[in-house]
């Protein structure tokens, strides 16, 4: 960290860009693309026009028991924590612009800069959608659900840690209980704020992981298997065997592949599924997923799933856009 008197302050990505500064590429490499304007007890980012919150809000809607953010009267509230210094935050939209309303107190600069990164991140602001939508207008299945769901967002998880466990407790088990294992892992070892009387979370960190059994996960209904394979993941993110941002710079998809598929318990699924939601890469699509299945036989009119085969020939014609593909398919299931 710089000395505090070598440093100067900034309100505004326009500012900084206005004085010549650069953003750091190993610590903050996409910051300064976010355009946001910062009001101290408020923020707001630029939308692009390819955007429809109302179609997001039905992703943050999807489970009563999420419990990593909260959504009331169209607005998202999410809890984060820089340092040791918790800080939540209100989610809305209003006149093209998104407003994010500090709740607990107004952070820092340099947080406030984060929160503005972390939410540009999370609703992939970074994607142009415009390609995908004109090249799959004509397309019988793209076609469609674009048609249906212009301006939906894929929802991305920023912390590998997090994106790993979900996708571990979510193999081969319904969605439902999926969510109900991951509210009590985060209620368990989490940490919270209590705010207008209302407990918020964030997702426990690896280090706080590599300190519990196996046993201790079972007791939640964890199988033995996906203990292992927790534990095992935080020891490796907690030592730097795997780190979030050396797989950011490879930015390719097959080597992202190699190294998720080398770890104990991380088949393609899971790894399909950590690479398009914690990376800005759109090319992976897990094919086995059985949601994408029922929600391509609901839209072709089968009579039964089609084969992996079939899909796989579907998939050739998304190609670049193959995770926006399967988070619309996804989104056609909620209906």
């Amino acid at each position: 960290m710089p000395k505090i008197e070598q440093a100067e302050f900034v309100h505004s990505y326009n500012e900084a860009e206005a004085k010549g500064f650069h953003p750091c590429k190993l610590c903050n490499p996409n910051v300064f693309h976010v355009k946001w304007d910062d009001y101290i007890d408020t923020l707001e980012i630029e939308l692009p026009n390819e955007f429809n919150f109302n179609e997001c809000l039905v992703y943050f809607k999807k489970s009563e028991e999420e419990c990593l953010h909260k959504v009331v009267q169209d607005n998202v509230f999410k809890l984060l924590k820089f340092g040791q210094k918790f800080v939540l935050f209100k989610i809305s939209c209003v006149n093209k612009k998104m407003i994010i309303t500090f709740l607990n107190g107004i952070p820092t600069s340099w947080m406030r800069a984060q929160t503005a990164k972390y939410i540009w991140d999370m609703f992939d602001f970074d994607t142009d959608l415009t390609p995908f939508y004109s090249s799959m207008k004509n397309d019988r299945i793209m076609g469609v659900l674009i048609k249906e769901y212009y301006g939906l967002r894929l929802i991305k998880i920023n912390d590998l840690f997090e994106a790993l466990c979900w996708s571990i407790l979510g193999q081969q088990i319904n969605l439902k209980f999926a969510y109900t294992l991951k509210k009590r892992f985060v209620q368990t070892y989490g940490e919270k704020i209590t705010y207008e009387n209302v407990d918020y979370w964030i997702f426990p960190k690896s280090d706080r992981i590599c300190e519990i059994h196996i046993e201790d996960l079972k007791e939640m209904q964890i199988s033995t298997r996906k203990a292992e394979y927790i534990i095992g993941v935080a020891k490796m993110i907690t030592d730097g065997t795997l780190n979030q941002k050396k797989l950011r710079y490879e930015n390719h998809y097959d080597k992202m592949m190699d190294q998720l598929t080398s770890i104990r318990g991380i088949g393609k699924w899971t790894a399909d599924y950590t690479i398009m939601k914690c990376f800005s890469i759109n090319s992976a699509f897990p094919v086995a997923d059985v949601g994408i299945h029922n929600a391509l036989k609901a839209i072709l009119g089968l009579n039964q799933k089609p084969s992996i085969d079939e899909i796989e020939g579907l998939v050739k014609q998304w190609k670049g856009w193959e995770s926006y593909a399967a988070f619309y398919l996804w989104r056609s299931l909620y209906d």
